[in-house]
């Protein structure tokens, strides 16, 4: 305030112009925000396993080699989760490989926030998919690792049923699985299976998938907004470790599956992506829940 300025400066008439620097304005200056996690920003968490990000403001550039995308389909952008998000219209960003992403064995954490709906009308009507990340496969329409929105077993316009699908390398063989969310409880499932309706259609919503190889074996998970949804009977994938060795050459897709981006898909559920996608972080190791939360809250934050 004005009277604390003039304080300021009669003191430091008194005492030297040292005191000058000593006194300060109460109308400027910030007080340092609380750690979230022991975090001060979303580029600390994991910051040495992190081998691919992008922030998609303005562009499609992935920061940390900055890979540029070799095509792009009805893709715009505008105010997203954190800055800007890509929005796209039926549409894609596809990139040439990135080697760092290429050459990730072991276990894998892939964060993004999306804004999908339920492209799926009424129970009628076809289903399709809502791609959002896609490191390819050559061999395989679903790619090495595969991140969309679901609309199988539709309960609600704003249900969205979370799944990754991966088909990886296990010596000459390929070694396949998935992981999702059951929106609501089925007449088959028993006891070990879990539930989540999910209800983010047509919101911001922050979507980490896990890929994890142990000594105790192999298991992916699937998380929205900190907590985990996917359904417990399937997150074990198998009692060995199977390390996330891809199938090569591979590049990622941000929005579609390989065979869209490459113009061969004959199949009506396997569309490109109608919604938006913004801060994608590909780390080369299993983010514990508790760093997966902070991630969270720090980017809903801005920070």
């Amino acid at each position: 305030m004005k009277t604390n300025k003039f304080l300021c400066y009669s003191i430091a008439l008194g005492l030297g112009v040292t005191m000058i620097t000593s006194c300060g304005s109460d109308d400027g200056g910030s007080t340092p925000l609380p750690p979230i996690g022991g975090y001060n920003s979303a580029d600390e968490v994991a910051a040495a396993d992190l081998v691919a990000y992008w922030a998609l403001d303005g562009d499609g550039i992935e920061e940390i080699s900055g890979t540029s995308p070799n095509g792009t389909v009805a893709t715009s952008f505008a105010a997203g989760a954190k800055g800007q998000a890509a929005t796209f219209a039926s549409g894609y960003m596809k990139y040439p490989s990135i080697p760092a992403l290429a050459a990730m064995s072991g276990n894998i954490t892939v964060s993004s926030w999306v804004k999908i709906t339920n492209q799926k009308a009424n129970p009628d009507a076809d289903s399709a998919i809502s791609p959002i990340f896609t490191l390819t496969n050559p061999n395989e329409q679903v790619g090495n690792l595969a991140i969309f929105g679901n609309t199988h077993g539709l309960v609600s316009s704003d249900s969205i049923q979370m799944k990754a699908e991966f088909k990886v390398k296990d010596g000459e063989e390929t070694f396949g699985g998935d992981c999702l969310n059951m929106i609501k409880q089925e007449d088959w499932m028993d006891a070990t299976h879990t539930w989540n309706a999910n209800k983010i259609g047509g919101q911001w919503a922050h979507v980490v998938y896990v890929y994890e190889a142990t000594d105790q074996g192999t298991s992916n998970r699937l998380y929205v907004n900190g907590i985990k949804i996917s359904n417990s009977a399937w997150e074990k994938r198998s009692d060995m470790s199977k390390p996330f060795v891809q199938f090569t050459p591979t590049y990622p897709i941000i929005g579609a599956l390989r065979t869209v981006a490459e113009g061969t898909n004959t199949d009506t559920w396997n569309a490109a992506l109608k919604g938006s996608v913004d801060e994608i972080r590909v780390y080369k190791k299993a983010l514990s829940q508790s760093d997966i939360g902070a991630l969270y809250e720090l980017e809903k934050a801005g920070r």
